[in-house]
């Protein structure tokens, strides 16, 4: 069993390195959104609680965010925790929450992310979250304000439906307030009131555990997104199937409605 274990290992190296060769030939995508979906179910397939199976997610996430700087994204906006994961039980919201805060404390103290200039903002509704949250990522967003060579967008209490109406909502208030015209209102300048304002559309969202849907993630921005959709569940996400769905984008031809 060892020798062929060896056998299938070595293979996929040989399969990661051909990959990667044929990424650095072509144009990679700049933004890339992640859904790590899969959590509990790799919990329930290994026999581990469903927070271990979230643990195990945080660190997959550690894992492809030096995937994406290695082969040039610049922008990665990862699908942290979505408004409708309200809805799950106390004990599971209360444990993730925290699970994220951590994992934002951790950023501060990483070196990695002011070697690599990561600027880190969260996007979502804020009034949702637990005050000590909203105090981490505050003082997160503050840390690394300045930071430009690498973005990370964690999507945190977001939900898109409610950026669209929240974003709706600012535009009929600043009209009233004869801020802007009517007619002034197009596509840049509803932009200006999403959660951010800065990133440009994902050109990739990538979602694992095998199901086929966005569920309310970046509805409008990804209008023109090139969307791939893996097996694995998060927590077993592997390289090789990274660099797959990187070849799958290469591969296609992106006519934006032309």
């Amino acid at each position: 069993m060892g020798i062929v274990q060896g056998i299938g290992d070595l293979t996929a190296q040989m399969y990661e390195r051909v990959l990667m060769e044929q990424i650095k030939s072509d144009q990679v995508p700049r933004h890339v959104g992640i859904i790590t979906d899969g959590n509990r179910r790799y919990a329930k397939n290994n026999n581990i609680s469903d927070e271990e199976g979230h643990v195990q997610g945080k660190k997959k996430l550690e894992e492809v965010l030096e995937w994406c700087m290695e082969i040039g994204v610049h922008t990665v906006t990862v699908y942290g925790f979505s408004t409708e994961n309200f809805n799950r039980n106390p004990d599971e919201v209360d444990f993730l929450l925290k699970l994220i805060n951590g994992a934002l404390l951790d950023l501060m103290k990483d070196q990695r992310v002011f070697k690599n200039r990561i600027r880190v903002k969260i996007i979502g509704d804020p009034n949702r979250l637990p005050e000590y949250l909203r105090k981490t990522i505050n003082e997160v967003e503050r840390t690394t304000e300045d930071f430009e060579k690498f973005r990370l967008n964690i999507a945190v209490g977001y939900g898109g439906r409610e950026e669209i109406i929240s974003a709706i909502k600012s535009i009929i208030k600043d009209v009233e307030d004869k801020k802007i015209q009517v007619d002034d209102i197009n596509e840049q300048i509803f932009r200006k009131y999403l959660y951010d304002k800065t990133s440009p559309d994902p050109d990739l969202i990538l979602r694992t555990s095998g199901e086929e849907r966005i569920s309310n993630f970046l509805l409008w921005q990804s209008a023109y997104s090139e969307l791939y959709f893996s097996e694995v569940y998060w927590p077993e996400f592997r390289k090789i199937d990274f660099l797959k769905a990187i070849v799958s984008y290469q591969q296609r031809k992106r006519r934006f409605g032309k």
